[in-house]
């Protein structure tokens, strides 16, 4: 059976300074995102185990977990890529323009995603998807990982809300955190993403 594996950083530790330190920057990688890895593959294992004594009586703990901890895994693989310490700005080109088709400008769509990521209640993330059933770009706030999600929906931008992605830098201050994401996002990546999506 295949393992997840932790991605290697497209980047120094140090290198989303000042806006993310690189103590958090290893730590959430190197600890958060691990733990995420080791507890999608050990549910793999336990539902293997159970699969073969066909004992399921646990299997809705199991499936819980193994959905928590492969989002995470997914959606901080996606997070590492759209960070970049050359990122900023603005998209242009055929993304601008989905982006104020589906938003009305890239103003709206900021303050939407901003908003999205700096009141999820607890722990999540604020994404920007593709929504290929009506073939639109969607903002969608996530709880804890995989929570309050649409189905079949891909996402091209994530925004961390989870405390152990700030709080070292930014203490409580969810909202200056997010606001510094804005000048790190690897459009580059985002733009790929979406064509990606838009093209399966």
């Amino acid at each position: 059976m295949s393992r997840y594996t932790l991605p290697d950083m497209p980047y120094d530790y140090a290198a989303l300074e000042p806006a993310i330190s690189g103590e958090i920057l290893e730590l959430h990688h190197a600890k958060h995102h691990a733990a995420y890895v080791k507890g999608a593959n050990d549910t793999l294992e336990r539902l293997a185990e159970a699969r073969e004594k066909g004992d399921f009586s646990n299997l809705v703990g199991l499936e819980k977990t193994f959905a928590f901890n492969l989002s995470g895994h997914v959606l901080h693989s996606i997070f590492w890529q759209n960070l970049s310490p050359d990122g900023g700005d603005r998209p242009d080109g055929e993304f601008a323009d989905a982006i104020d088709e589906h938003f009305g400008s890239f103003e709206a769509f900021k303050k939407q995603l901003t908003t999205a990521t700096t009141t999820v209640q607890g722990s999540g993330w604020g994404v920007l998807a593709w929504e290929p059933v009506g073939r639109r770009l969607v903002v969608e706030q996530v709880y804890d990982h995989h929570g309050n999600v649409g189905m079949n929906t891909t996402p091209l931008l994530v925004f961390d809300a989870w405390e152990h992605a700030y709080y070292l830098q930014y203490r409580n201050v969810r909202p200056d955190y997010v606001e510094k994401l804005w000048d790190l996002i690897n459009w580059n990546d985002v733009i790929a993403r979406y064509h990606a999506a838009k093209g399966a």
